[in-house]
């Protein structure tokens, strides 16, 4: 595959030592996601194991989900040796709605809680089509709840509760955000989007531009959305909490930190989404990282724009949660 002139040098050459498997995804079918996750994890599961940090005890719950529904799984890193509270930052995997599990966010987790000396719950949320909206969201609200709820019991400080999210999981960290807003809870003193989904209607010049990304091209992010809303994609009958972009109201939300890559899908309408933010009155910190695509970070750690923006994110966590 081509890369962009405006490609990242330190990305460039990262790509060209070690190419990303291709993947067509105006070949996929809805149907076909079951058996494309079970091979993503062991793949994700074979080339990353969980390597244990002394640093970070890790433990699963199994916690209420929304009512009627499902219970969900709650994934809690905690200081080692904790005994104060701390700061909480509940956390939302990435994957277009369609892929992921928390396992894959340890590593970025355990970094953050050794960073930032914060608690991490991470959410498992239900994935479309399965799964179909308002689910996704639904667990993710409900998780944050049970958060709050049990904050003492977590070592949290209830005054000091972010969300945050990448991808998928940063779109629907700014829908759950919205959500504790409208239904009066819990309080937040923070969000941090990273690379965020926010839209629906794929019709921002980004969102035609990059029909061959490296990471998540439209072809991807068609049917991620398919898979969420159905026939309902691009319509008028979509939830602000399902696609954050369609909120007509951004005020009274918590401080926001957003950043996006230069070369993906998602730029114009994280863009958007922040200068809305602020005209709204919520404080933000935007960062647009030339020559980069969707994820860039995670997939190339080691290139010198990547552990720029893994560090600025810490930055951002530290200055709102510890002041």
């Amino acid at each position: 595959m081509a890369l962009h002139p405006n490609i990242d040098p330190g990305l460039a050459a990262a790509l060209e030592a070690m190419p990303l498997p291709p993947m067509d995804f105006d070949s996929i079918r809805l149907e076909d996601l079951p058996d494309i996750r079970v091979q993503h994890s062991a793949a994700r599961a074979a080339m990353a194991p969980l390597v244990a940090d002394e640093r970070v005890t890790i433990e699963d719950r199994t916690v209420p989900g929304p009512e009627g529904d499902p219970d969900i799984r709650l994934r809690i890193y905690r200081p080692a040796g904790q005994e104060e509270p701390v700061p909480g930052l509940y956390w939302i995997h990435g994957g277009g709605m369609i892929f992921g599990e928390v396992e894959m966010e340890d590593p970025r987790l355990i970094d953050y809680v050794v960073q930032v000396g914060c608690v991490i719950v991470s959410v498992e949320y239900r994935l479309a089509p399965e799964h179909p909206d308002p689910a996704p969201v639904e667990d993710c609200y409900a998780g944050l709840v049970w958060t709050a709820k049990n904050a003492a019991e977590l070592g949290i400080d209830p005054d000091r509760l972010a969300v945050g999210g990448l991808s998928a999981g940063g779109g629907l960290a700014a829908g759950t955000v919205l959500l504790a807003r409208d239904r009066g809870g819990p309080a937040l003193a923070f969000q941090l989007l990273i690379c965020p989904m926010l839209d629906d209607r794929n019709a921002t010049p980004s969102s035609h531009e990059f029909t061959d990304a490296v990471v998540w091209p439209r072809a991807a992010n068609l049917l991620g959305w398919t898979a969420l809303l159905g026939d309902r994609r691009g319509g008028d009958d979509v939830s602000p909490y399902a696609a954050p972009a369609r909120a007509t109201d951004l005020s009274g939300l918590p401080p926001a930190y957003i950043d996006v890559g230069e070369l993906e899908v998602f730029r114009d309408e994280c863009v958007d989404y922040a200068l809305r933010l602020v005209r709204a009155g919520v404080s933000t910190e935007f960062h647009l990282y030339p020559g980069a695509f969707h994820g860039f970070d995670g997939l190339l750690p080691q290139a010198e724009i990547s552990r720029r923006a893994a560090a600025e994110r810490v930055v951002a966590l530290r200055r709102a949660l510890l002041g």
